[in-house]
């Protein structure tokens, strides 16, 4: 005869709906993961989908999945139930999409300022490709101070007004820097030796 605590406690995750499962990783997190891995199985392959459809491909789409999944497992016990799971879910996976293709089209955005040809990287292996747009393998070329000010007029998006003012330098002097930068490295890409 087994203990009747040990029966309450089996289940079967595939039989339960998506509230009860909820309501089960909720009791279980940090201890049991058997429900959260439950809901994330239903659902992994729709949300990669998502993820690469939006995104145009499967590496970031990839990451997205990831970060998706650590999002739904830390936020499960703030998950109120006003909305179905599946529509929390989708809108944590759309958000971390547009942060994902933000963060692209940034990135995009300072090779392009450099004058790289993306059509040209196309064609090359993909780890050449990942190795040359490698934002650290240019900005090793400039100095910190003028590396700051592309990153923070690149990948933050910032004003020169407010890059100067960060900086604690005078507006004309963060613009001289920033176009010196540039043209600094427009120099080392075309001549890379």
């Amino acid at each position: 005869m087994s203990p009747p605590s040990v029966a309450r406690t089996r289940y079967r995750p595939a039989e339960l709906s998506d509230e009860e499962l909820v309501a089960k990783a909720n009791s279980e997190l940090f201890h049991t993961t058997t429900a959260y891995e439950e809901l994330m199985r239903r659902y992994q392959r729709t949300l990669f989908n998502v993820c690469a459809r939006y995104l145009g491909n499967e590496r970031d789409a990839d990451d997205v999945c990831q970060e998706v999944m650590l999002k739904v497992l830390h936020g499960l016990r703030h998950f109120e139930g006003k909305a179905k799971f599946k529509t929390w879910l989708y809108s944590i996976t759309y958000n971390e999409c547009i942060t994902q293709y933000r963060k692209e089209k940034r990135k995009k955005r300072l090779l392009d300022a450099l004058s790289l040809d993306p059509q040209d990287e196309h064609h090359e292996q993909e780890e050449s490709v990942a190795e040359r747009t490698s934002l650290d393998r240019f900005l090793v070329h400039v100095n910190p101070v003028d590396r700051e000010i592309l990153v923070l007029r690149f990948i933050a998006e910032l004003e020169f007004q407010e890059i100067a003012d960060i900086m604690h330098m005078g507006l004309s002097a963060t613009k001289m820097r920033y176009k010196r930068a540039l043209e600094k490295l427009r120099k080392h890409i075309d001549n890379p030796f």
